[in-house]
């Protein structure tokens, strides 16, 4: 059952070959069997077995959806109500959600089954799990390697068949550079697509939430559900949500793909580039045309992402202070110590260098030298992705430099942690939609190829990436002993 996709575990649960209850205790004894990755925070096992009951029960009436009875989990930066919500974080190590997040509400209404909430780096600021209040999460491939971040306890739970599906945030790359280091598929969708209510802000105007799944068809009715307008979050795009899985087969006769020359010079793994260009030439195969482009503002990305990102963060983390939720120091002196102290001490390393680089960027005569003038960069990227996507159907290149790093050998160079993310930020900065998908391996671990659209059309990137996984196996591919 654990290789079975969403469509076969949903024909097998009306045809009765199982039941959700059964299906859901299959995965969470798999879970406790393989705790020792790391991949979940909490598992919710009572809450699970109650909600597979209640599939069952819509499964018996006839009212029951696609995903009703499908095991999923959370990352645990979405608001769960009666559960606790850490963001990875002792900062909020003892907070119990008082209500669910958008995303989490539309699961439910859907009858699907929450397994638990998933490790993350804290507040979503990492690439690689490491900065986890609840340590790193191990990458199922080889377990002496990082998973990726900051989704990589959902990258890790879905590559290992620890969960059908998951779901994770993007704000630099942290769905898709975890899906190509832990080899399945993952898609950040168009900035706007995916309610960010009740999803626990880091850098608002660049985070969200997307499917994690390991194959394109899966991730299609995932992002159904997923997607739509909400009122509540004033960063939700009131947009149609087209039939994500109706155009899958579609042909690519004519596709026009865009290799950016930027993406595949000096500092991109020689294995990674060939795996790369194996993966492309299927494209060619399938009635593909392939020309280079040029992207010059790309370079620009990382300085400017280092500005906005923190500048948020540092305002979005301002509301942790130790007196209305969260974590509190002991026997605090005055109102100054409490909030020194609480602060001091429930964040970790990683999210304290983050709020002082944002703090001094938004600080008064640094604020247009250093935050105005990213600003004006990130508009430049922009208008880049416009250019190049009106001459193009879609930009294709590499999601990471290299295959999953050792855990512990970047941790202490927080400049080579960035530069993890360097083919992955620019596409937050535009907003527009972005997907990895397995495209091979190298040096034994998995390769993600990313696919690149334009606003909205995540259809038409669904589409691409099924289409070469019709005649590919690579996210079919499990890690060995999982």
């Amino acid at each position: 059952m654990y290789n079975k996709t969403i469509t076969e575990l949903a024909q097998g649960l009306r045809s009765g070959e199982f039941s959700s209850v059964e299906l859901t205790a299959a995965f969470l004894d798999r879970i406790k069997q393989h705790s020792g990755l790391n991949a979940y925070i909490s598992v919710t096992e009572d809450l699970a077995l109650q909600q597979a009951k209640a599939a069952d029960a819509r499964l018996a009436n006839g009212d029951a959806e696609l995903l009703t009875g499908i095991p999923i989990a959370q990352k645990d930066i979405f608001c769960t109500e009666g559960v606790k919500t850490t963001c990875g974080s002792l900062m909020l190590d003892n907070f119990i959600a008082p209500y669910n997040a958008t995303v989490v509400e539309k699961f439910n209404h859907a009858g699907a089954v929450m397994l638990g909430k998933l490790n993350m780096d804290e507040f979503a600021m990492g690439s690689s799990n490491e900065t986890s209040y609840y340590g790193a999460v191990k990458n199922p491939w080889n377990t002496n390697t990082v998973p990726g971040g900051s989704s990589g306890g959902t990258a890790a739970a879905v590559a290992a068949r620890l969960a059908v599906c998951a779901t994770g945030t993007d704000t630099g790359g942290s769905i898709r550079q975890p899906a190509a280091l832990c080899g399945i598929t993952g898609l950040k969708p168009t900035y706007g697509r995916v309610s960010r209510y009740g999803m626990i802000a880091y850098a608002s105007s660049l985070d969200q939430g997307g499917p994690m799944t390991r194959s394109a068809e899966d991730a299609a009715i995932m992002l159904q559900t997923m997607a739509g307008f909400d009122d509540k979050d004033s960063t939700s795009v009131d947009t149609p949500v087209p039939d994500y899985s109706a155009g899958l087969n579609n042909r690519l006769d004519g596709l026009k793909i865009g290799l950016p020359k930027e993406f595949f010079g000096e500092g991109l793994n020689s294995e990674v580039a060939a795996t790369l260009e194996t993966a492309i030439d299927e494209y060619r195969k399938l009635g593909a045309t392939v020309t280079e482009i040029s992207m010059p503002t790309l370079k620009l990305a990382i300085p400017a992402y280092y500005v906005i990102a923190p500048a948020e963060c540092s305002a979005n983390l301002s509301r942790f202070d130790g007196v209305r939720f969260g974590y509190r120091c002991e026997n605090p002196a005055d109102l100054s110590d409490l909030y020194t102290r609480s602060r001091g001490e429930g964040f970790g390393k990683e999210v304290k260098r983050r709020i002082l680089m944002g703090t001094y960027a938004l600080s008064a005569g640094y604020y247009d030298a250093y935050y105005i003038k990213a600003q004006k960069i990130r508009r430049l990227i922009s208008e880049d992705f416009k250019k190049a996507l009106s001459e193009v159907d879609v930009i294709m290149g590499p999601v990471t430099p290299s295959t999953a790093f050792g855990i512990g050998e970047k941790i202490g160079n927080p400049i080579e942690m960035y530069l993890s993310d360097i083919y992955t930020i620019a596409i937050n900065l535009a907003g527009v939609p972005a997907m990895s998908i397995p495209a091979g391996f190298a040096q034994g671990l998995p390769v993600g190829l990313q696919i690149i659209g334009n606003y909205f059309a995540e259809d038409r990137l669904l589409n691409i990436a099924h289409q070469y996984q019709q005649v590919t196996d690579w996210h079919q591919q499990a890690p060995a002993g999982f």
